[in-house]
């Protein structure tokens, strides 16, 4: 048991590591040395845990997942709140701040990375998804929104939005609004939410 704890705090300590160094200098201007010195460790036992660069990043992408899925289950699952407030504060936890996360957005938004955004993404969705549809089934018992089929819509608002808002910034000043609002107005739509009631917990989102 002491092996196997030993061995995760190191693979932890290796992330960590990489992790402010591809967010202060870069991915491609880190090298596995620059790791390696960092942590303080031979190559040899870098490979053990990871076989590539690339594999360190996917292990960071997927810690920054989880640590945004538990923060988005504690603002879900909050029930002193209502559901609206939860909602928001839950679509809150999902963005992804701070310098890590930061650099993770970056480089997935890379061309030569469409694969590491695709996984992102769906990990994002794996973990996300279901704790929304948790929000929007009690939002359902409140006669909030209306809908037969909750998993499905979730899936569906969440696929468009990743897909419409992923260059959200690179939009216009003038297309920006109107997507947001187009967004807004569907949904509200889809949901059989009362008119206005999301634009106050989506708006400030955007």
């Amino acid at each position: 048991m002491r092996i196997v704890k030993d061995a995760e705090q190191r693979k932890d300590e290796i992330l960590t590591a990489a992790e402010r160094l591809f967010a202060s200098r870069g991915f491609d201007a880190t090298s596995t040395n620059d790791i390696l010195d960092a942590v303080g460790i031979a190559r040899g036992t870098l490979y053990y845990h990871f076989k590539s660069k690339e594999e360190i990043l996917d292990g960071i992408i997927a810690r920054i997942v989880d640590d945004c899925a538990r923060k988005a289950a504690a603002a879900a699952y909050d029930r002193s709140f209502p559901v609206l407030e939860r909602l928001r504060r839950t679509l809150m936890a999902v963005h992804l701040e701070g310098s890590a996360a930061g650099f993770v957005m970056e480089q997935i938004h890379k061309p030569q990375n469409a694969l590491m955004h695709q996984k992102t993404q769906a990990k994002l969705a794996e973990k996300i998804n279901p704790i929304i549809t948790d929000i929007l089934k009690d939002g359902i018992q409140e006669s909030l929104f209306q809908t037969d089929y909750p998993e499905e819509t979730v899936e569906m608002v969440m696929l468009y939005a990743n897909t419409v808002f992923d260059d959200l910034q690179e939009l216009s000043p003038e297309l920006r609004p109107r997507k947001v609002a187009a967004f807004i107005y569907n949904l509200e739509r889809l949901m059989h939410a009362a008119p206005g009631s999301l634009a106050q917990v989506l708006g400030p989102l955007f």
